[in-house]
């Protein structure tokens, strides 16, 4: 059996992974939007009664500055979480493929060397593809070169 590791969590951990959750969930709405938006008119339309003074901007400016520093963390961390579980999708659909190359599980892994490599292994397997003239065809990365090598032998023999 595969050991996974604990999904137990502290009760602090817990609580602001589902406060940050719903924050960044509720920040995309458009209800959101409209009372942000809301916020910037009513601050505009009390402009001529504060005679536009310094501290009439700074309160807009000091307000979105807070909202965007805090906003970032909370939008990485859960676009840190997705990254993290469609990495997991993925490598189970590799594992689980029959074929597929085994090395490409935690390709977020690689060097940039390594994937820049992996990359231009991948456009010379999409341009053996384009001369294959079967678009409904797919290869693992072993078995374009074994398919490539066998078509080169016999296209010399004839």
């Amino acid at each position: 059996m595969i050991s996974t590791p604990s999904t137990a969590a502290s009760p602090t951990s817990s609580f602001f992974a589902r406060f940050a959750g719903r924050i960044t969930a509720w920040s995309g709405t458009t209800l959101a939007f409209c009372l942000a938006l809301g916020l910037v008119v009513v601050w505009a339309a009390t402009g001529p009664m504060f005679h536009y003074s310094e501290t009439w901007q700074l309160v807009i400016n000091t307000g979105t500055t807070i909202i965007t520093f805090l906003m970032v963390f909370l939008i990485q961390r859960a676009q840190n979480k997705d990254s993290l579980v469609l990495h997991l999708k993925l490598n189970e659909l590799i594992a689980a493929q029959k074929g597929a190359s085994n090395r490409l599980i935690n390709a977020q892994d690689f060097t940039e060397g390594e994937i820049n490599l992996l990359h231009q292994y991948f456009c010379l397997l999409a341009e053996k593809a384009k001369l294959d003239h079967d678009l409904g065809r797919t290869h693992s990365v072993e078995e374009a070169e074994e398919n490539h090598q066998e078509k080169r032998r016999v296209c010399s023999h004839h």
